[in-house]
């Protein structure tokens, strides 16, 4: 009978810290030191999703990556959300969801399953599917990611530590702006260490893994793409909305890089000014099409331009929450967490924590 794989569960404090691009990184790193990896998410959705977000497209997207044949895949067991809980609430929901993953467990094969935990340590509970309650029946050792948003994140890692105790295996310290890098590593990590709590990297902030393609603004917003569709690979950085008059406009569109511009379709005059600066897309309002200069100038220079059938705050709103719960479907931000994992991540402690070793020459 195979040996049974060891499992890595990834978490978080909070929804959208990095958990997919980091199981993507790791994995990857993994699989070229010749361990043979597994990959599933037990417990979909919870509080943070928006509605746009896609679980099972999540989960393909990571297999498909990975090159993961089917067995290496466990099938999500729960989507969390009102229709799940009310089930469960009224007693429709029976479900032993503990022993359904324990199943699981027992039947996989490989050397290392890497499981993804959902927002919070907390979500999945009322179903015994916490974070806590996953680590324990599988027996996996936790590994915490967590953006840093200022010093006071180590209350929530103690936190978590006196939580999920010997379980936790250590922390990535994720989205560490350039000016925090040095209190990071002079202070956080060597009170983190004290305390128990392993630190295995400390990611800086990268404006391409928090960029957005032109393609998911054009799902997000519902958008009809007026020109340039072969474009929707295009990263946006950054939102600005054109309001103003066009030499005001001009000096703030040239300040920014990479960016969407949210303008009326009678703006003439700040649609050349933005295609005329570092812009990914337009994005029209107000139902009025743009000139016929604008689509030519637009054809041009490959820049996109989109319509949307909402206001402006609307707009504005959407591409927002798109840049606060940023997907990890482009093949440019994989190349990307590649390379940041093999330079700020520790894997060789990881394999020793877990008691495997890298198979690779």
């Amino acid at each position: 009978m195979p040996k049974s794989a060891k499992h890595l569960l990834i978490g978080s404090l909070e929804a959208y810290s990095g958990k997919s691009a980091t199981i993507l990184g790791i994995a990857h790193q993994l699989k070229a030191r010749g361990l043979d990896i597994a990959y599933g998410k037990p417990l979909a959705g919870g509080w943070g999703q928006s509605k746009m977000d896609d679980d099972d497209g999540d989960v393909q997207f990571v297999a498909q990556t990975l090159e993961l044949p089917q067995n290496r895949l466990q099938p999500t067991l729960l989507t969390l959300g009102n229709d799940t809980v009310q089930k469960r609430l009224l007693g429709e929901d029976q479900v032993n969801y503990q022993e359904l993953l324990a199943q699981q467990s027992r039947q996989q094969q490989g050397d290392l399953v890497i499981l993804e935990g959902s927002g919070t340590l907390d979500e999945g509970r009322l179903f015994d599917l916490s974070l806590l309650q996953i680590a324990e029946t599988i027996q996996a050792s936790v590994l915490l990611v967590t953006r840093f948003h200022s010093l006071l994140l180590l209350d929530g890692l103690i936190s978590a530590k006196q939580s999920l105790g010997d379980r936790l295996l250590g922390v990535l310290i994720n989205d560490v702006s350039t000016e925090q890098f040095d209190v990071v590593n002079a202070l956080v990590i060597p009170f983190l260490e004290k305390h128990g709590i392993k630190v295995f990297g400390v990611m800086p902030s990268s404006t391409l893994l928090r960029s957005v393609s032109v393609g998911e603004l054009v799902r997000q917003l519902k958008a009809e793409v007026l020109c340039r569709a072969d474009r929707m690979d295009l990263m946006v950085e950054s939102l600005t909305i054109g309001a103003m008059n066009v030499n005001s406009a001009l000096k703030y569109f040239r300040a920014r890089h990479n960016m969407a511009v949210v303008t009326g379709g009678d703006r003439t005059d700040l649609q050349l000014a933005a295609l005329e600066t570092s812009t990914q897309c337009l994005i029209l309002t107000g139902h009025i099409s743009p000139s016929k200069e604008i689509v030519s100038r637009a054809e041009d220079l490959e820049i996109p331009i989109l319509s949307v059938d909402l206001d402006t705050l609307s707009t504005v709103e959407i591409v927002d929450q798109a840049f606060g719960q940023v997907r990890f479907h482009e093949p440019i931000k994989f190349q990307c967490v590649c390379q940041m994992i093999d330079e700020y991540f520790d894997s060789d402690r990881l394999l020793s924590e877990l008691g495997l070793e890298s198979k690779a020459a």
